[in-house]
């Protein structure tokens, strides 16, 4: 990994042959190389809209006005996401220990090594550059295509992408509602392509997927030493997503606690790291997502009514697949060329009776479940259509609503806590062993699957924390 040389650097220190030397030193690597010989020209000049943000700042703690902390937090203010570096010749624990816990990248002492110094910027850029990466989900990508990927042929869905035009200039909040597999992260992610802030990052954070306490941390981040663990300072959501967007997915499954906390930041617009006083801003765009009705959970007493009128400012509704019979059949189309080209098959399209199945069946698990159902069949089908049982060998269903079912009980009875299993087994499969998934085809919350599933003893080889044992049977 190497740092990229269009990088913005400023070199702050009061002594003019050590400020010259440093800025000749990094030349050679970064051609824009600025420097100021006192704390108060730094921040004026950090704080300038004119000017474009810094990477990284190199500057001495000790200078005169304003000292080197303070420059240190005016950098971070105008970008969470800067690095900076301390200089000073009055070195000791105590220093350093403010230093970092004031957001501090790096700290080094004097007298210096200017091949050290530039060894510093390198490593400070190249982390810059990793934790955008990292921070830039895959629902981001996604949005660059999202355009060609959606199918509205649907006045509904036509009606809601109506809407993303409309909303996307603006700094509106949007709350997107919808079954789970209807679509709502690319729309999230269209929303963003389609805004000023395209060009910032777009951060994800799925609510239903954190217990509480890790939630919070990975929202607002937290001071090293703020709870056990805590070896090291944390940079939360809400920064990392300062002048782009952060999507809240699932924000029905988010606790009380952290709904008022949430509350606050979107109100003030700043919040404190966990075990932190140092009080940080945010420019970020929410946009939050549901599968839930939130108004009945606000009946309910757990989802506090004012934050559901701090994220209702724009509400997008996508409907379920089986209310769009016309994207239906075009979806189906578009995953099999899809897939009949990545797998190399000459696979043209479906059977009659196979469209008709399509047509049949009610699709709870909505456009992911089809595109799941489609891979498989593409993948299974022998002749050069999918037949009705390719579809029912990935899973899909025979054309039987399930609406007026009524299960058969054997005299003898059943085992209750077996029959739970298998069927949670079984939702597990046909969604590929995605638990959010699972969760939408059997009518729980992704964090009561969870418990489910742990309680139950059930594992996939697929998920990266749960391992199946040797020797383990996932027939139920």
């Amino acid at each position: 990994m190497s740092a990229p040389r269009e990088a913005r650097v400023l070199v702050v220190e009061d002594n003019d042959t050590l400020r010259r030397g440093i800025c000749r030193a990094l030349q050679e690597s970064w051609s824009v190389i600025d420097s100021v010989s006192s704390g108060d020209g730094a921040i004026a000049r950090i704080s300038d809209p004119a000017i474009d943000p810094y990477e990284v700042v190199v500057t001495d703690l000790r200078l005169p006005g304003a000292d080197g902390i303070e420059v240190l937090r005016s950098a971070l203010e105008r970008d969470p996401r800067a690095s900076v570096i301390l200089m000073t010749a009055y070195g000791s624990i105590e220093t350093a220990v403010e230093a970092m816990r004031a957001g501090a990248f790096d700290f080094v002492q004097k007298p210096l090594d200017l091949e050290q110094i530039e060894l510093r910027v390198v490593r400070a850029l190249e982390h810059r550059w990793l934790l955008s990466e990292v921070t830039e989900p895959r629902a981001e990508r996604d949005a660059l295509r999202a355009s060609e990927v959606l199918v509205a042929e649907s006045p509904a869905l036509r009606e809601a992408l109506d809407l993303v035009n409309r909303v996307a200039p603006t700094r509106s909040t949007v709350l997107i509602t919808g079954e789970t597999g209807t679509g709502k992260e690319v729309i999230a992610g269209l929303i963003h392509e389609l805004s000023p802030r395209s060009g910032g990052p777009l951060v994800k954070v799925n609510c239903a997927a954190l217990p509480d306490t890790l939630l919070e941390s990975e929202l607002f981040g937290h001071e090293r030493g703020a709870f056990t663990g805590a070896d090291r300072q944390r940079i939360g959501r809400f920064e990392q997503a300062s002048g782009g967007t952060l999507f809240l997915d699932e924000i029905g499954d988010m606790s009380p606690a952290t709904q008022a906390k949430l509350l606050r930041v979107l109100q003030e617009q700043e919040f404190h790291r966990l075990g932190g006083t140092r009080v940080l801003r945010t420019d970020a765009r929410i946009v939050a997502a549901t599968n839930q009705d939130l108004t009945g959970e606000i009946e309910a007493h757990r989802f506090r009514e004012d934050l559901y009128f701090r994220l209702n400012v724009i509400r997008i509704h996508l409907p379920p697949l089986r209310e769009r019979p016309e994207d239906l059949l075009a979806l189906a189309h578009r995953f099999v060329d899809e897939f009949a080209h990545q797998m190399d098959r000459p696979i043209r399209g479906f059977t009659e009776s196979a469209l008709a199945q399509l047509r049949s069946h009610s699709w709870p698990g909505n456009v992911r479940e089809l595109h799941n159902s489609i891979e498989r069949a593409v993948l299974m089908a022998e002749g050069s259509r999918i037949s009705p049982e390719d579809l029912a060998l990935c899973g899909a269903y025979s054309g039987k609503e399930t609406q007026g079912w009524r299960p058969e009980l054997p005299p003898e009875g059943v085992n209750l806590a077996e029959v739970e299993r298998r069927l949670v087994i079984e939702a597990l499969r046909r969604s590929s062993w995605v638990q959010k998934d699972a969760a939408g085809l059997l009518g729980v919350s992704r964090r009561k699957l969870n418990y489910m599933i742990q309680r139950m003893g059930i594992t996939h080889e697929s998920w990266r924390r749960n391992r199946a044992p040797e020797g383990f049977d996932e027939t139920p």
